[in-house]
């Protein structure tokens, strides 16, 4: 025998003797698993606690399910955002077996073809990447039956705790084997749902990032628990809902490349929990199966009501859709898992600062069936409300506090969270008010529903608004919070519930019937617009906005600057509870100071705005229509008087009451950030609260729109006319004679010019608004050196300005500060950094 011979035979024999075993050599699962406790469920799995291992059986490959990674604990910082309870992605996999390999593969279903011809199908599937999430060897096999150790798949970083940590600017952590395992509790099954949970620790890499300092008792060794969830799809009877733009619904989409070539490439479906009558014949029914929400049995009993009694609005929304007693709220039993997919939950999550709450939810993507909804609510929201209210109303000894700042009082009664507040209600049981909003507005995205941010305009009409607190004045000048909150559900999201979860009548035409719902919102004036068109800055629609209320938001301003003036002129020591430091009174007057700031996003949008719907053909509808210029003037002015000194003064009296913090407290994030040193700056505050209404008429996009709409009608105000008015209320108006005042005015003066430049010389901003604005500082510069004064602090104020407009004019992005450095305290949500 030849040596290449030779040579090619042990190659061979190397070949055979590293191909995985063959089936006739694997043990038997019974074998394998030896005595490890057997979990019977949807996937049945094996527990070894010795070795802490889960082994799991899988009965038959290509059987599509869902899988849903999530964290049962979470590390408590809003702004890195890794909560308890938070989802991550929603996937449909299946087990595909390649050899001795399983393989958990992930089709791609934004990429499909409805149709019954298998291989047009199959060349969309071969068209587009799909996705192999994890891999494993096979262990033992009984039948068709094979075993895999899933224990590694289960302690991977499936929620990318990582990557978040890295991006957040947290330092660069790793998971660390040695440190995390398998966590026994929390690992459970059941006929529909296989449950999983590992405990993981991630260590640091170098120097970890100062948010994971502040909340992590070693924050070199980070430790989180991840949750899996294996869950059987929904069996046939759900009917997807085809999405409609103006209906309020969230979509799920995905392109049908079997769609007839008239016909759009892209389907969307309405998402929403599958709710059948038991009587489909009868105009009202109840529910084959009612929607059940827990509340987390870990808030305090207090907070369990608001929530509760918040989220139970929803049945007024489903009886006017037809359905009775169809949807109730109940405590979470002890015993049950919130993440196990068949509680929807009301979770109750703390952090160390206050945050965002949200909705989200296990939706499955072929049909946009809802499988569980869970909300994350911050429990530190509520005591952020509580911090409003104590700055409109001092504080009543009768309140009952405690040491945590809670109300001890006894729980409502049945039925109060219907009713109206009293006018001098304690700040506490407003704040449950806001709960009770906040409970109902989430629970509305784990339905299937997005925000309408239009809805404030007409009788605050929608829980999915985001609600500012309505204070007045009463007639005789005193602040009255009886209508702080709305109450119940409101007339828009029983909109949206009709369209998303009626049942018609058999042989009826459905489309019809629902096109019939919109209009008839149409017609009643309910508007909706979402969030696109609300958040940013430069938003255009002039009725739609967050924190806002009152039909017309220029009115609403007015209105408002008189509750924050009578305010603030009683604001004092009373504000504050007994035994406070007084320095805690800064905490109070943030909010207070700053009442006004989400009003003027509101009436700023008024200035060259557009008001538009989500029109499709046919629903009568206009596209866009133009605020008059009336409007627009009217808008102006409101917005400049928010600049008054008088507006902005801060009384000396009240200076006198905010000594810096004392041993043992820390700066918060909603005080004012200042010039001179630990104490107080009054001027800073005045910088702050210029500088929002400052940004807001002079955003790029808006100036944009002044200088397009003064084109196409001269009517409308341009941006130069705004800036001679800006000019004229600020350094072309006379001097206060408080000298207090006066440096306020300063302050402001100087905001103006700053503003100024910053939209000259941004690179994002239209050539058209560039070049106004830079004309506009020209004439500026001109007119400040007309001016004199014999008042030295002004005149010296004056020739500073024109020295700051001569050097931007010679070096334009050298020169511009916007803001010189000082920052709002944390807006929207109210506490977000």
């Amino acid at each position: 025998m030849s040596t290449r011979i030779s040579l090619r035979i042990v190659v061979l024999l190397t070949l055979i003797a590293s191909i995985p075993c063959i089936a006739e050599d694997l043990p038997s699962i019974a074998d394998r698993v030896g005595a490890a406790e057997r979990q019977d469920g949807f996937f049945r799995f094996y527990m070894d606690r010795d070795k802490g291992r889960v082994l799991l059986e899988i009965p038959e490959f290509d059987r599509e399910f869902l899988y849903v990674n999530s964290l049962s604990s979470g590390l408590g910082s809003n702004p890195v955002g890794l909560d308890r309870g938070q989802l991550g992605r929603t996937r449909i996999v299946k087990w595909v077996r390649m050899g001795g390999k399983v393989l958990l593969m992930q089709p791609n279903l934004r990429f499909r073809a409805q149709t019954d011809n298998s291989l047009e199908r199959r060349a969309v599937e071969e068209s587009f990447a799909q996705s192999v999430i994890w891999g494993g060897t096979i262990a033992a096999r009984t039948g068709d039956s094979v075993l895999v150790d899933l224990t590694d798949f289960l302690m991977r970083d499936a929620h990318n705790v990582v990557r978040t940590l890295r991006g957040r600017n947290q330092g660069s952590y790793s998971l660390d084997a040695k440190r995390s395992a398998i966590y026994p509790p929390r690992t459970k099954n059941f006929p529909d749902n296989s449950e999983f949970e590992a405990l993981l620790t991630f260590q640091t890499n170098g120097n970890p990032g100062p948010l994971v300092s502040e909340v992590a008792p070693s924050p070199d060794a980070v430790t989180l628990r991840q949750h899996h969830s294996f869950i059987r799809l929904p069996q046939g009877g759900f009917t997807p809902r085809r999405f409609d733009p103006r209906s309020g619904a969230i979509s799920v989409r995905y392109a049908d490349y079997a769609a007839p070539l008239d016909a759009p490439l892209e389907r969307r479906y309405a998402i929403r929990h599958r709710l059948q009558k038991k009587d489909p014949s009868a105009a009202v029914s109840e529910a084959v199966e009612p929607l059940i929400y827990y509340v987390d049995s870990g808030a305090p009993k207090q907070i369990q009501q608001a929530l509760i009694e918040g989220a139970s609005w929803w049945n007024q929304a489903f009886e006017a859709a037809g359905f009775r007693n169809a949807f109730r709220v109940e405590v979470l039993p002890p015993d049950a898992d919130p993440m196990d997919v068949r509680y929807n939950v009301i979770q109750w999550v703390h952090r160390s600062t206050r945050g965002w709450s949200y909705g989200a939810s296990v939706v499955d993507p072929r049909t946009g069936e809802i499988l569980k909804g869970h909300v994350s609510l911050g429990s530190l929201r509520v005591r952020q409300d509580r911090l409003i209210f104590e700055g409109m109303q001092e504080i009543s000894d009768a309140a009952g506090h405690d040491s945590a700042g809670l109300c001890l009082a006894a729980l409502s009664p049945p039925a109060a969270h219907l009713a109206k507040l009293d006018p001098d209600a304690d700040p506490v049981e407003v704040a449950l008010a806001r709960i009770r909003q906040l409970s109902a507005h989430e629970v509305g995205h784990t339905l299937g529903f997005v925000h309408n941010f239009a809805a404030s305009t007409y009788g605050r009409a929608s829980v999915m608004d985001y609600p500012a607190p309505l204070i007045q004045l009463d007639d005789q000048g005193k602040i009255d919070l009886s209508d702080a909150y709305a109450v119940g559900i409101g007339e828009w999201d029983k909109i949206s519930v009709r369209f998303s979860y009626s049942h018609f009548t058999p042989g009826s035409d459905e489309q019809a019937q629902l096109d019939s719902i919109l209009r008839e919102a149409i017609d009643k004036g309910y508007r909706f617009i979402s969030d696109a068109d609300s958040r940013p800055l430069g938003a255009a629609h002039p009725y739609a906005h967050l924190w806002d209320n009152g039909e017309e938001p220029v009115s609403a301003l007015v209105d408002l600057m008189r509750v924050r003036r009578t305010a603030l002129q009683q604001f004092g020591e009373g504000n504050l509870a007994d035994g406070e430091p007084l320095a805690l009174l800064q905490n109070t007057l943030v909010p207070l100071y700053l009442h006004h700031r989400f009003q003027v996003d509101a009436a700023a949008k008024v200035l060259a705005g557009v008001d538009y719907s989500y029109a499709i053909k046919g629903d009568g509808q206009k596209g866009v229509v133009w605020i008059s210029p009336d409007e627009q003037k009217r808008a102006l002015s409101a917005l400049l008087d928010t600049l008054s000194p008088q507006e902005l003064t801060l009384p000396r009296e009240l200076l006198e009451s905010l000594p810096p913090l004392p041993l043992g407290y820390f700066d918060a994030r909603e005080r004012f950030s200042g010039r001179t040193g630990r104490i107080f700056d009054p001027l800073s505050a005045a910088r702050v609260a210029a500088d929002i209404t400052l940004r807001n008429l002079l955003q790029p996009q808006r100036a944009a729109r002044m200088e397009s709409q003064h084109s196409m009608a001269a009517a409308n105000p341009s941006l130069g006319e705004v800036v001679d008015a800006l000019f004229d209320r600020t350094w072309g108006a006379a001097q206060p004679s408080d000298s207090w005042q006066a440096a306020v005015a300063r302050e402001v003066e100087t905001a103006a010019v700053d503003h100024l430049q910053a939209l000259a010389a941004n690179p994002s901003a239209a050539e058209r608004v560039r070049a106004a604005s830079l004309a506009k500082l020209v004439d500026w510069h001109q007119r400040l050196e007309a001016m004199s004064s014999s008042d030295q602090q002004e005149e010296a104020h004056r020739l500073l300005a024109i020295d700051t407009i001569k050097r931007f004019l010679q070096r334009p992005a050298a020169a511009a500060q916007e803001g010189r450095g000082l920052r709002a305290p944390p807006g929207s949500p109210i506490g977000q950094p």
